[in-house]
């Protein structure tokens, strides 16, 4: 099932407000009364997040050391972008490594996150796992990816099959 944005939440807890029954809520957004209750019941928490230009998915399990490298790492990459510069996968999960190392060096981040972190050292792990969600949340598309399939060939490949 598809995570519901935090637009269209925030949407359910104002009609809600107005006066809207969850069960007819539940059959608008198509999801069960219980997904749209805890929603409800977590409207103060829904109000309270101000989101970054850029991030369309809330993670509960994000820290706010990952939050605050999650946003700078958007205002680089739009630089980039607007420079004209490429931009790969690798340089991406570089350059927020270093980020998080600078952001935990001068102590201006949080705590330690729980989901990119390694447990036994607290180390910000920008692997691709990581970069997977950081693109589902952040929106982006336009980002060259490196691999077996990005290196290979194709002219070599069509010429070899005829």
């Amino acid at each position: 099932m598809v995570m519901l944005s935090l637009e269209i939440k925030q949407e359910i807890i104002e009609k809600h407000g107005r006066g809207v029954r969850v069960s007819d809520l539940s059959k608008q957004y198509g999801r069960n009364i219980s997904a749209i209750s805890t929603i409800i019941k977590q409207k103060e928490t829904i109000k309270a997040v101000k989101p970054s230009k850029g991030i369309t998915i809330i993670s509960k399990r994000c820290s706010p050391t990952l939050e605050e490298m999650e946003c700078l790492l958007l205002i680089w990459r739009k630089d980039k972008e607007i420079a004209g510069d490429t931009i790969t996968e690798m340089i991406i999960c570089e350059k927020a490594s270093a980020i998080y190392c600078y952001m935990k060096s001068t102590g201006s981040g949080g705590d330690a996150g729980e989901n990119s972190t390694d447990s036994t050292t607290g180390e910000f792990k920008a692997s691709c796992g990581w970069f997977e969600k950081f693109r589902n949340r952040s929106g982006i598309h336009s980002v060259v990816r490196h691999g077996e399939a990005s290196s290979s060939d194709i002219k070599a490949a069509d010429e070899f099959v005829k």
